[in-house]
């Protein structure tokens, strides 16, 4: 008995020491950006022209590293799948590939959760294969999601996670900017998660002012008020400083909450509406800015289980807003009924007053 106890013992302490180890090099690889990063250089030299179109189309989609397609549940979300088998995220992302090649006219685009190497996207360089796609476009990278290993699920642990967010446009910018949210979870947790965060890019106009265009991805599985409005307010000020400089101003991405007083339209093409956890307050932004979106159809499904039409719960948490000297003059949320991400994409059409 006492030769018993003492094995129970010397294993429960080599567990501890490894899981201890394990935490130590964690926290000492932990990725940790600067809270203001450029993500292009721009040398003395760089031709940069002035934008002449005063309307603009623009689309953001979280295509959620194609893994989340309409076959996927997702373990975060109640479900039990963790990845998609490599023939499945392969489809996932030639479905996406599709969708960007043959949709035309678009002038700036905005992704959210692009894997470049990373064990659930079965080390796909997303970027790469994205990129490719549109080689005259200018675009920027800035990562937000660098881990050595996710150790959760516990049967089946999500691995090394490589990945970020992806602007592209079609003119030239004169600035490109990494700007970092405040970390929502304290250590351990912290070196799991992702470090979020926005992209903005500066185009220069002929009138002297600039358009300012920010690609976003806030925090979901926050519920704490205090730490989501931190959070928004830092893309929020600077938002209202470009606007109170006269320049032009458009954000969007995946805010992970429902826009203000949001109401489906038009039997929500057939969708079963569920409301987010996390609602926008009508007053965070001032009454003559503009949030763009498309009430009649969802953005974001809910992955407890695999997709059908009427089931799952959807819900509007991709949209854009826009400054008051920016027309909207059309918004559409592009309904792929979730084919190839957990997020549909959304399209707006803009005029600078």
């Amino acid at each position: 008995m006492k030769k018993l106890i003492k094995t129970i013992m010397w294993v429960i302490i080599s567990a501890i020491l490894i899981f201890a180890g394990f935490l130590l090099y964690i926290t000492i690889v932990d990725y940790t950006p600067k809270q203001i990063e450029s993500l292009a250089e721009m040398g003395a030299d760089q031709d940069i022209l002035p934008l002449q179109p005063d309307t603009f189309n623009l689309v953001s989609w979280n295509i959620g590293y194609a893994g989340l397609g309409a076959e996927m549940d997702f373990f975060y979300d109640d479900g039990e799948k963790v990845r998609p088998t490599k023939e499945m995220g392969r489809k996932y992302l030639d479905g996406i590939k599709q969708f960007i090649r043959q949709t035309d006219s678009i002038d700036f685009w905005l992704f959210q959760e692009v894997d470049f190497e990373a064990r659930r996207s079965h080390y796909n360089d997303e970027v790469q294969e994205i990129t490719d796609l549109k080689p005259e476009s200018n675009y920027v990278f800035a990562k937000n999601y660098d881990v050595p290993f996710v150790p959760v699920p516990l049967y089946e642990p999500l691995g090394f996670v490589k990945g970020g967010m992806l602007s592209f446009s079609e003119f030239p910018f004169e600035e490109a900017t990494r700007y970092a949210y405040p970390l929502i979870a304290s250590w351990p947790n912290k070196l799991f998660l992702l470090d979020r965060c926005f992209i903005l890019l500066r185009f220069p106009l002929i009138s002297g002012k600039d358009l300012v265009v920010l690609n976003t991805h806030n925090s979901a599985y926050v519920y704490d008020s205090a730490l989501r409005i931190k959070e928004l307010n830092i893309i929020k000020d600077k938002m209202l400083e470009e606007y109170g400089k006269g320049n032009y101003v458009i954000a969007g991405g995946d805010w992970n909450a429902n826009p203000p007083n949001f109401i489906p339209t038009n039997n929500y093409n057939g969708h079963r509406f569920v409301p987010s956890e996390v609602k926008m307050n009508e007053d965070i932004f001032p009454s003559d800015w503009t949030w763009a979106y498309d009430a009649s159809a969802p953005t974001n499904r809910q992955n407890y289980k695999s997709f059908i039409k009427g089931e799952n719960g959807t819900t509007i948490l991709d949209y854009f807003i826009v400054s008051p000297n920016v027309e909207l003059l059309q918004a559409s949320s592009i309904d792929l009924e979730f084919e190839n991400s957990d997020h549909n994409p959304v399209f707006i059409k803009v005029a600078l007053k």
